[in-house]
């Protein structure tokens, strides 16, 4: 199931090589796969064949396989494998990623993959993680929204030291054009209602913690 990468790509999947056996990856034909690393092993459960491989491969134990493009980085490096996986996508176009394997295990690796999930919301791309029973979706001036029907536990999260003009509806706790602070965690234990639902920020960046229907 390889495809080439044409400028109509957007879509950015990356897989890296944490929680393995939990969330696995969905095949989109227009999408552009990333392995990084041991993701590879994720991916090749999922029946994926990953355009690119990249990583350093202290977590893979093996040489990476023949036919699949890679990107050998050092294992000296200032960037995490997911942060060079999301450099490449972004120069083969792509506006919108999505993470599988990068929470979970590590408190360091998760911690500077939701730290990318910001950067790049804050670039202006699309960036979400999906994993450890949660979506964790990015973003940075703008509004997330949930169809109805949707059940299970919610939280929100200023990124930046602080986020205004921050609107949580149809949720168990609504919050209307408050200010949420990243040293006050305010919007832990917040839950869907089977509204539909949304999240708004006017200035700032949230990370919007919603538990996986898919899991």
């Amino acid at each position: 199931m390889h495809h080439g990468a044409g400028a109509y790509m957007k879509k950015c999947v990356i897989v890296g090589a944490g929680d393995a056996g939990k969330r696995l990856p969905v095949y989109e034909p227009d999408a552009f796969y990333i392995a990084a690393d041991a993701g590879l092993l994720t991916m090749q459960r999922a029946g994926i064949a990953p355009d690119l491989l990249i990583g350093d491969f202290d977590s893979l134990g093996a040489s990476p396989p023949g036919d699949i493009p890679v990107i050998t980085l050092p294992v000296e490096k200032d960037v995490t494998d997911t942060d060079a996986a999301a450099a490449e996508g972004i120069k083969r176009g792509c506006t919108d990623f999505t993470f599988y394997g990068v929470l979970g295990g590590r408190p360091d690796h998760s911690l500077a993959n939701l730290s990318l999930l910001a950067r790049l919301s804050q670039q202006g791309y699309g960036a979400r993680a999906c994993g450890a029973g949660f979506e964790i979706t990015a973003i940075t001036n703008g509004r997330l929204s949930f169809p109805a029907g949707r059940n299970g536990a919610a939280a929100v999260f200023s990124w930046t030291d602080e986020s205004r003009g921050v609107t949580i509806e149809g949720f168990k706790y609504i919050l209307r054009n408050g200010t949420l602070r990243s040293n006050f965690a305010l919007g832990v234990s917040n839950a869907f209602t089977g509204e539909e639902a949304f999240v708004e920020v006017k200035d700032g960046t949230l990370l919007v913690m919603a538990e996986s229907m898919n899991d």
